[in-house]
């Protein structure tokens, strides 16, 4: 009979596995995966339940997979910046630079609650600027933020890479940030709150964020995260699809909606 691990040596093993929150899923609900292939679309919905940890997943494998998250790295962009001072409040209005930008909307100052939700690319890049690398290294890991690595591009690392997290992780971030529970001020925690909000209905609030990783010579994901409040229940959701076209993007709350209704959280 082999010898028992030692603390030392279990906490080295869990180190070696990148997709480690994934082990603990529930088993595969063919239900949600139905779902996507009903709007021909290949991907992962994984939802947890604030009051027992437990997670219901479609495609466990993939939900274990670490991505780029793209705009969704917004929400924890805006925690960041709001507890190291970068950015004073949610009102406190940023420059966006000047340059060209893909999308017109984008092309003004604005504050992140007006930013957050058109995904103001410029504006959060320059969010990133003053926060600065080193602040990020030590950030991603106080937040156990997916794989915890900004890489040497300030501006750009939540967008192309090296940033990766799993649909796993993401919705446990969330679950931590909706119970405020992060290691961060309950005033930086509240603001994110406040600007990530969606709506309300029948007694529960959504909150969430889009993004849209695209990068040549890798598969573009599209991504939907965040998490539903009803009462004091609280469950979190990531969810990640292929997205190789933009005509696409309407699916990602199309199918995370549905996945919520069909397991009565929302909707």
């Amino acid at each position: 009979m082999p010898p028992a691990l030692t603390r030392r040596d279990a906490l080295a093993l869990a180190a070696l596995l990148p997709s480690a929150p994934a082990l603990a899923a529930s088993p595969d609900r063919p239900d949600l995966a139905g779902i996507f292939r009903d709007h021909g679309a290949s991907g992962t919905f994984a939802l947890v339940d604030g009051a027992t940890g437990e997670a219901t997943i479609s495609d466990a494998r993939r939900a274990g997979r670490r991505l780029v998250p793209a705009s969704t790295f917004k929400i924890p962009n805006s925690l960041i910046a709001f507890e190291t001072g970068a950015v004073a409040d949610a009102d406190t209005v940023l420059p966006y630079g000047g340059g060209r930008t893909s999308n017109p909307a984008w092309a003004r100052d604005m504050s992140l609650r007006d930013a957050m939700p058109i995904s103001n690319v410029p504006i959060f890049q320059e969010v990133a600027r003053r926060v600065g690398l080193a602040r990020y290294r030590d950030w991603l890991a106080k937040l156990d933020y997916g794989n915890r690595d900004p890489g040497t591009v300030v501006d750009r690392f939540w967008l192309d890479g090296p940033l990766r997290i799993s649909a796993t992780e993401e919705a446990r971030f969330n679950l931590r940030l909706a119970q405020k529970g992060l290691p961060a001020s309950q005033r930086a925690q509240t603001l994110v709150h406040d600007i990530v909000r969606l709506e309300t209905a029948d007694g529960a609030t959504l909150y969430g964020k889009t993004g849209w990783f695209v990068k040549r010579g890798e598969t573009s994901v599209g991504w939907w995260t965040g998490w539903v409040e009803r009462g004091s229940r609280i469950h979190a959701f990531t969810l990640n699809m292929d997205m190789p076209q933009m005509a696409m993007a309407p699916q990602r709350l199309e199918i995370g909606r549905a996945a919520l209704k069909r397991l009565g959280i929302y909707g």
